[in-house]
């Protein structure tokens, strides 16, 4: 990647987060790159190049948590750009290395030394009674179908590949990829799924009904989720994060997304030794980011 361009996205509320700016714009000089910062960064850092679009980009640092990882992989909307993921939090289950470890990391990955780590998306659109489809959303974690404000449960009928599943009395549904069965639907009772076994993950919120479980579908999957007598707007949101509603008579439609999200990952970690660390397998959880 010498002589290329990294894009950059950081959440300004991490400690750390000028230190670690500097220390990328003196390599950037040394190892022959150009960086283009986020709006909100460029006073940190000291200015540079607006990040505008990834149609430049060979490498985008992501500098925060999970969710800024998320906020980045949603940035490159389908582009085949590999992301760095600097975990400046707790948590950091998506991140490719710690803040203290980012100066040695950064050579390596603006050289493309690393295992890209490609993890399969999702797309979600909302269909209408009259079969106009609204617009299409990509997750990479899950996409969440909710109750609004009102107090009551959901019924919700849900279909695979056109045979239905049966109608779910629950709080809501997590439909995930593996990558997310670490978030949201871990919480709601879902398994933890290893990212490079590509499958759909349809986990039930605070199910009404004790038999209702889990299921694990393949990735080719096509999922149909359509709420019956909602009196107003259910929520869907997309890692958490960006989200749309719909009233009465609308469905949610998931399939798998042609588009993989790549993380960059560098020798000394595994998927295995984060959930040790970050779940406590085996003893007690990382308390130390």
């Amino acid at each position: 990647m010498a002589g290329k361009q990294l894009g950059v996205i950081g959440h300004s509320g991490y400690a750390g987060l000028a230190d670690i700016l500097g220390t990328l714009v003196h390599q950037a000089k040394r190892l022959g790159f150009s960086v283009a910062f986020e709006q909100h960064l460029l006073e940190v850092a000291g200015g540079g190049s607006p990040l505008t679009t990834a149609a430049e980009l060979t490498g985008l640092i992501s500098l925060g948590g999970d969710g800024t990882l998320l906020r980045a992989a949603r940035f490159l909307d389908g582009a085949d750009v590999p992301i760095m993921g600097v975990n400046l939090g707790r948590l950091g289950f998506l991140t490719s290395c710690r803040g203290r470890d980012f100066a040695k990391m950064l050579p390596r990955f603006a050289k493309g030394h690393f295992s890209p780590d490609a993890r399969m998306t999702l797309e979600a659109e909302s269909v209408a009674a009259d079969g106009v489809t609204g617009v299409r959303l990509r997750a990479l974690n899950d996409v969440v179908l909710h109750k609004g404000g009102f107090a009551r449960v959901l019924r919700l009928r849900v279909s695979v590949n056109g045979e239905e599943i049966g109608v779910l009395a629950a709080d809501g549904i997590v439909i995930s990829t593996p990558t997310g069965s670490t978030a949201y639907s871990l919480s709601a009772g879902g398994p933890i799924v290893e990212p490079t076994l590509e499958s759909i993950l349809v986990t039930p919120i605070a199910p009404h009904t004790l038999s209702v479980r889990p299921v694990i579908l393949p990735p080719d999957a096509t999922i149909i989720v359509r709420p019956e007598d909602v009196p107003e707007e259910v929520l869907v949101t997309v890692d958490g994060q960006v989200g749309t509603s719909f009233g009465a008579g609308h469905s949610l439609s998931l399939r798998r997304s042609p588009h993989h999200v790549t993380i960059a990952r560098f020798p000394g970690t595994s998927f295995f030794g984060t959930v040790r660390r970050k779940l406590g397998w085996g003893g007690l959880a990382e308390r130390d980011e």
